[in-house]
């Protein structure tokens, strides 16, 4: 009975945290700074509330189904096979940060390779299929998956517990931060600085713009944080700058 309650505690928190964010995001973008952020708007036609409600739907079992993931790796035996540890003396500060960044890019990594997978013509039918219905996404697309999407999302977080040592607070930051940049990846708005656009960062990171045209065509940025992946192996949208330009351009002018 104690663990049941630990796996419904992770469950609610889990898609609480989706759901606030993805609505905080939803309320600011497409009701609060509507016409304030028109130019920023990526895809032009409205999201419909079929959409978002099945979106919202799909996402609350992703939300059950990687909470039980998670919950099989911390709260049975499988427990000590992992490598979680709650002293941060015995990996050092530097490392509680340096775990974060290391696990994002294992995450990117075993991302762009699934994601691959995923749009494998057969295997996309009948899975992906579900997440791509969002041709115009929102924020609640974040989670919007098939049970066996579903599942291979949620893997990650099990897989990094078993490669490298993780403090509770570097799960809870990475887990925040994956959430984070999906539901920006989802958003349908481009709300990056304008600085963005002339740092490295830009080269580095992947935008709303990046994932965005990933939904409207359906290849191509198969990349989650970064965009290496697809400059690697050339499956980078030949028309991203230039369509995040267009939106520059839009939002700031000719500058």
């Amino acid at each position: 009975m104690k663990h049941l309650k630990y796996f419904f505690d992770l469950s609610f928190m889990g898609f609480l945290q989706y759901f606030f964010l993805a609505g905080f995001c939803y309320w600011i973008c497409y009701f609060l700074c509507k016409k304030a952020l028109y130019n920023a708007k990526i895809q032009q036609q409205e999201v419909k509330k079929l959409d978002i409600v099945r979106e919202v739907l799909h996402s609350a079992a992703s939300s059950l189904i990687m909470a039980f993931m998670i919950f099989l790796v911390i709260y049975t035996p499988l427990n000590q096979f992992t490598k979680i540890y709650k002293n941060v003396d015995d990996y050092s500060v530097y490392w509680l940060v340096g775990s974060i960044f290391i696990g994002l890019v294992i995450h990117d990594t075993y991302f762009y390779w699934m994601h691959r997978l995923l749009h494998y013509r057969k295997i996309f039918k009948h899975v992906h299929l579900i997440h791509h219905k969002s041709t115009n996404p929102s924020p609640f697309a974040a989670y919007s998956f098939h049970f066996f999407e579903a599942v291979a999302e949620g893997l990650i977080l099990p897989l990094l517990l078993f490669v490298i040592p993780l403090h509770p607070l570097s799960i809870s930051i990475f887990v925040v931060s994956s959430l984070i940049i999906n539901v920006y990846g989802h958003l349908g708005y481009e709300v990056a600085p304008k600085w963005l656009r002339k740092s490295m960062i830009f080269k580095i990171l992947n935008t709303s713009v990046h994932h965005n045209l990933h939904h409207n065509k359906f290849k191509g940025n198969y990349g989650l944080y970064f965009r290496f992946w697809d400059q690697i192996m050339k499956t980078e949208n030949p028309d991203y700058v230039k369509t995040y330009d267009k939106i520059q351009v839009k939002r700031f002018g000719n500058e």
